[in-house]
């Protein structure tokens, strides 16, 4: 891990234990919800460099809404294309879930057509879920996809992510979790994804696996989830940096690790809330393998996918990254 992706000043200091950064230096750590299509590839080495290993990039929206199926099909490509590629060629696994999101649920001419081209990408490599999925706004639209999205889980033995709204969150949650019952799924085989202070108990206590996203400034700050994990323990506890085109951090998880050092909590815990949960829940799907973690590192960046490298004009990898020239 290298320390200059790291500094004190990016912690809260809370009650002013001193960070020792170098805690979890040699820890490995996989980010279950992070949405790599936004990030550099500078983002990719410092996440490397911090010791992570395996990612889940979600399917989700582009900040805009799409105009049609076609747009959906390429991004879809591109999660288990180049996306897969581009990861790999900084040493990081790469896996992603394929679902419908909820905003563009709501338009429900090409949602119908989006969920006629599922059951082609669900079920090719590097597929581990049906995600993210769920409530934005908990329409009947909304509620329309998620079952049916469901359904489509249930006949690929996927599990489900699940997308919890940021407006009335502890209804929508709740929702979600209710439908997925109904639906006779295996709670063990459903995340609920955005938790905070306000759901995990009942997220916890109804069989369901509980992930939390480490936001600045929002959703879930990492002080916040170390309390939560020394009130609630790390069984079925996992976090994630979603990393996406808004104001995120892609270190959020070893930047939480180390704070989680810091304030007590011990390695055990630490390495299932950051690393092991998310892959055990994930693995239900028969496509992770830990050992592909240590294969992965034998990497040649001048390698292409249709025709295309992460280097450009001739460049080699950069090495040096202390320098503060780019030759």
């Amino acid at each position: 891990m290298c320390c200059s992706h790291f500094n004190e000043q990016d912690m809260p200091t809370g009650d002013a234990v001193p960070l020792d950064i170098e805690a979890v230096k040699g820890m490995r750590f996989f980010d279950p919800h992070v949405h790599m299509s936004s990030r550099t590839t500078d983002d990719y080495q410092a996440m490397a460099d911090a010791g992570v290993v395996g990612l889940i990039e979600p399917a989700f929206w582009l900040g805009q809404p799409r105009t049609g199926a076609d747009s959906f099909r390429d991004y879809y490509s591109s999660l288990i294309g180049w996306e897969r590629f581009r990861s790999s060629q900084f040493g990081i696994k790469h896996y992603c879930t394929i679902g419908l999101n909820s905003r563009e649920a709501n338009n429900e001419a090409l949602a119908e057509q989006v969920m006629e081209m599922l059951p082609l990408f669900i079920y090719k490599e590097g597929v581990v879920g049906v995600g993210e999925i769920g409530f934005d706004d908990q329409t009947p639209a909304e509620d329309k996809y998620y079952r049916l999205q469901l359904e489509l889980a249930k006949e690929a033995s996927l599990p489900v992510q699940v997308h919890t709204p940021h407006r009335d969150k502890k209804k929508g949650t709740q929702r979600s979790m209710d439908i997925a019952i109904e639906h006779k799924l295996d709670p063990y085989m459903v995340i609920i994804d955005h938790n905070n202070e306000e759901t995990v108990k009942e997220v916890l206590d109804r069989g369901f696996w509980a992930a939390f996203t480490i936001y600045p400034f929002t959703k879930m700050g990492n002080e916040r989830m170390v309390e939560v994990v020394k009130q609630y323990g790390s069984e079925r506890i996992m976090i994630n940096s979603a990393a996406d085109w808004g104001i995120s951090d892609p270190l959020a998880i070893p930047k939480t690790a180390a704070l989680m050092q810091a304030r007590g909590i011990s390695r055990t815990d630490i390495e299932l809330v950051t690393y092991r949960n998310a892959i055990k829940a994930f693995g239900q799907s028969g496509q992770i393998n830990e050992e592909d973690f240590d294969t992965i590192k034998d990497i040649d960046q001048t390698q292409k996918y249709a025709g295309n490298t992460v280097l450009r004009g001739g460049q080699a990898p950069r090495v040096d990254k202390s320098s503060i020239l780019i030759r």
